[in-house]
């Protein structure tokens, strides 16, 4: 069922482009393969798309919205424009807002505590919880500094979300 579903919601963007550009586009190939806290990637070299099961299920609705939006944008807009362009650029927004007709945000804002992948919960000083991973938590541990991206203080480790991943 979820492959039918971003199947069709592919096939969605495609024609809205195809319209818009009145140009064709081929129908990428997709798979649910990722981990973690990436909801999506694209690779317009090879036109494949990449997507995150565990954030689809969590997130359905929004996900196909708008996380299969933002991948299929980045397989459009270097068609059109050029492969020089920007990654998150203004030729991939206007895809996004007036071709597609949704908000282009850079990065999505699921929940990932719940993935199992980022275990170490941090806080800063506007009290937004941030959930590192193994790695990043060692590399804590050692003197690295994370900044929130909001307030850039600095994060403060905080507790585990399980006992197993005690650090």
């Amino acid at each position: 069922m979820p492959y039918q579903a971003i199947a069709q919601r592919i096939n969605s963007l495609i024609k809205q482009a195809e319209t818009h550009y009145q140009c064709y586009f081929a129908f990428p190939g997709f798979v649910l393969d990722l981990r973690g806290s990436v909801a999506g990637q694209a690779n317009w070299h090879t036109n494949q798309l990449r997507f995150n099961p565990s954030l689809l299920k969590q997130h359905r609705e929004h996900f196909l919205k708008h996380t299969v939006a933002h991948e299929v944008a980045h397989l459009v807009a270097p068609h059109v424009y050029g492969h020089t362009i920007k990654p998150h650029g203004r030729e991939w927004r206007f895809v996004m807002e007036t071709v597609f007709g949704v908000t282009a945000n850079r990065c999505h804002r699921y929940d990932i505590s719940t993935t199992g992948q980022y275990p170490y919960v941090y806080s800063c000083a506007c009290k937004h919880q941030h959930f590192l991973s193994a790695i990043r938590h060692k590399r804590s541990q050692r003197g690295t500094t994370y900044l929130c991206q909001k307030c850039r203080a600095t994060l403060q480790f905080q507790h585990t979300l399980n006992s197993k991943n005690n650090g």
